[in-house]
């Protein structure tokens, strides 16, 4: 599924997911430079994001499968 992964101001990730109309904040990241590793969102969603380079700048949508939550 596309998500749209993001930074604000205070430098907390969120991920949207237009398909679904959904912005979620991100609550853990599995690898501290985030690409190749799985997150979790604060619904509970697990998403596998592919692999990037470290310094991949953001707002970036990326192709990201979902591996857990409702």
């Amino acid at each position: 599924m596309k998500v749209m992964i993001r930074r604000d101001a205070e430098g907390s990730l969120s991920a949207y997911v237009p398909k679904k109309d959904l912005e979620e904040p991100i609550v853990e990241v599995e690898r501290p430079e985030l690409w190749g590793g799985s997150v979790t969102l604060a619904n509970g969603w697990v998403l596998k994001l592919p692999e990037m380079a470290a310094g991949t700048s953001l707002p970036i949508t990326v192709e990201a499968k979902k591996i857990g939550g409702e």
